[in-house]
């Protein structure tokens, strides 16, 4: 019978996560063979998380990673049972790892190499976990990228902007600029950048909704078709204002659009500045 050593069981906890028991347990019944005990901690751990697969992973992080000259970024939603488990360190190094992969091979949802990494961890942790979705950004040489996490990682977002001199995105205030921007898109989540992005089947469907709210308003009964017709526009064009990123308050002047704070910034540095796109992820959200 092989000596199991302290330094054997930690060796093989450090690898698979199990007890101290479980570990030595495995060494003495596979006589000191190392491999077999790590296969044996699997096959259990394997186990246990197939008791928990149906349990829902609503906690998790969004990771946010960005080439270093800028080309590309790319947003990660790693899920977990628990939040517990979503402040590992291992989980937290395993979606650092997956959005550096994503970075790197452009990847745009998950396949079997990245969701293969997840059941690792999760066979290690023994808790249900799932990799959501990822999205890659790309940006051209007249555009810039923007990254922001909020809080410990519950909102992640990229923003990306276009200039007719691409050199102003050395410019501080103008960087600074489009990071309030991303700040702004975490806190309000627009449902577009502008009215033409929205679809207008969503538009009539929510007209539909307002017009039959007006009809179960009786400060509204008898009023004549064009001032109801009057009405209902002005609750669809205040709604749209309310959720469209151009028409929307800038988060750090209110009284002014997120339109006219675009403009004044690129008045100021001497080029036309535009929102070509932005991506906003949530944990659990659709």
């Amino acid at each position: 019978m092989a000596e199991i050593s302290a330094a054997d069981v930690k060796k093989l906890r450090d690898k698979t996560g199990a007890g101290p028991m479980e570990c030595k347990n495995a060494l003495v019944s596979t006589n000191g063979d190392f491999a077999a005990a790590e296969k044996i901690l699997k096959e259990k751990g394997l186990a246990a998380l197939e008791k928990r697969v149906g349990r829902a992973t609503n906690e998790g992080k969004i990771f946010v990673k960005t080439k270093g000259d800028g080309s590309a970024a790319v947003l990660v939603e790693l899920n977990a049972e628990t939040d517990f488990v979503a402040r590992n360190p291992d989980f937290v190094a395993l979606g650092g790892v997956i959005a550096d992969k994503a970075l790197e091979k452009d990847i745009n949802e998950p396949n079997d190499e990245l969701s293969g990494m997840v059941q690792e961890l999760a066979t290690k942790i023994r808790e249900n976990m799932g990799l959501k979705r990822l999205k890659n950004v790309k940006a051209s040489s007249n555009e810039y990228l923007t990254q922001y996490i909020h809080g410990d990682g519950n909102i992640g977002v990229v923003v990306k902007c276009e200039s007719d001199k691409p050199e102003i995105f050395k410019d501080e205030e103008v960087k600074s600029f489009i990071f309030s921007l991303a700040l702004h898109i975490a806190a309000f989540n627009p449902a577009a950048i502008d009215r033409t992005k929205i679809d207008q089947a969503w538009v009539k469907e929510q007209e539909g909704i307002f017009k039959v709210q007006m009809e179960k308003d009786e400060k509204l009964k008898g009023k004549p078709d064009n001032v109801l017709a009057g009405i209902l526009q002005g609750k669809v064009t205040k709604y749209l204002s309310e959720i469209c990123l151009m028409e929307q308050g800038y988060v750090k002047d209110e009284k002014q659009t997120v339109a006219k704070a675009l403009e004044e910034c690129g008045k100021k540095a001497g080029a036309k500045l535009s929102i070509k796109d932005y991506v906003y992820f949530r944990v659990g959200a659709e």
